[in-house]
């Protein structure tokens, strides 16, 4: 009997996840069609030149692009964040196990690339652990996670032909259970550089390597802007390196999959409760002791993004939403 009893609750249990996983998927599917992509040629918004999305790839312009990063994923708004996102044609922003490559331009003047062939980065890698391991204390008293540099996901690559940097840092995160790959790519031009960085974990780091050839080629400078261009006797001149770029601080991606955490939320709570009850159930009970089956939080508890007041809203109105219920 009490084997029957406890198939029983074990369908229950079943037939609420997955329905609270159905739920949770369709709210996913719901976020993804709001986004509209684009291919081809894209000029920057900055002047500065364009991108050519390469076969296979997607183009999120850099409105949608800011939403995603400061409402979906939770990032502190800073100036010039965004010119974009590329990722690949079948996957969406909200993919498991996917990527995208977050466009920026850092006017920072022209980097000189002499110091290219003479950098140790092995030693580099020594001192950007040290320097960052020391920086924690100070970023835990202001409420960050501390962040420790594990090591090169793919060691730093000058391309002196084209002036294009490339290099990866398997980084971890506080108590992380996953480590986040930090894959850069820098495109030099005369006024500074066009930077394309990669947002994934470590799990996804052969997908991204797979992607990076395709992405160094997308630049297109425009005239005056060009590497080539550059006029020693009226262009600024950058106060970083070659070295000094790959040396550059890591910054914390504030609640990367804060979304996908808040829509499993509900299963996971599910998961813990009905844990704590099979323990009982096969420890033994007493007779007056209430059976209790585990409903699932509501759908909408912290979700402002996928609660149903918002669900049929467009993409560029959802930030206001969530200062309406600030």
């Amino acid at each position: 009997m009490k084997k029957l009893y406890t198939i029983l609750i074990i369908g229950i249990f079943a037939c609420k996840l997955s329905k609270a996983q159905d739920n949770a998927q369709l709210q996913i599917d719901s976020l993804e069609k709001k986004f509209t992509y684009q291919h081809g040629t894209i000029k920057l918004g900055n002047g500065v030149g364009s991108i050519t999305v390469p076969p296979g790839f997607k183009y999120l312009d850099s409105v949608q692009a800011l939403k995603v990063l400061t409402v979906l994923w939770n990032n502190p708004k800073t100036e010039n964040m965004t010119l974009g996102f590329i990722l690949p044609e079948k996957q969406g922003i909200l993919t498991t196990g996917g990527y995208v490559f977050n466009i920026q331009y850092d006017a920072i003047g022209y980097v000189k690339d002499d110091d290219a062939n003479d950098i140790n980065y092995d030693e580099l890698l020594t001192n950007l652990k040290k320097e960052t391991a020391d920086e924690n204390d100070e970023r835990t008293k202001e409420g960050y996670q501390p962040i420790e540099v594990v090591g090169w996901a793919a060691k730093p690559y000058y391309d002196a032909n084209r002036h294009i940097l490339h290099w990866a840092k398997e980084v971890k995160f506080g108590a992380d259970s996953v480590n986040t790959l930090n894959y850069n790519v820098r495109v030099l031009g005369r006024k500074g550089v066009l930077v394309l960085n990669a947002i994934a974990t470590m799990q996804e780091v052969n997908a991204v390597k797979a992607g990076v050839p395709h992405v160094l080629n997308v630049v297109n400078f425009a005239d005056g802007y060009k590497y080539t261009d550059f006029d020693s006797g009226v262009d600024k001149v950058a106060a970083w390196t070659i070295g000094g770029l790959v040396a550059g601080k890591i910054l914390a991606k504030v609640g990367f999959f804060a979304l996908l955490l808040k829509f499993w939320k509900l299963i996971m709570l599910a998961f813990v409760a009905v844990g704590s009850f099979f323990r009982k159930l096969f420890k033994g009970r007493k007779k007056e002791e209430p059976v209790f089956v585990p409903e699932p939080a509501p759908a909408n508890e912290n979700t402002a993004w996928v609660a149903s007041e918002t669900a049929d809203k467009p993409l560029n109105e959802l930030a206001d939403v969530e200062e309406e219920k600030k």
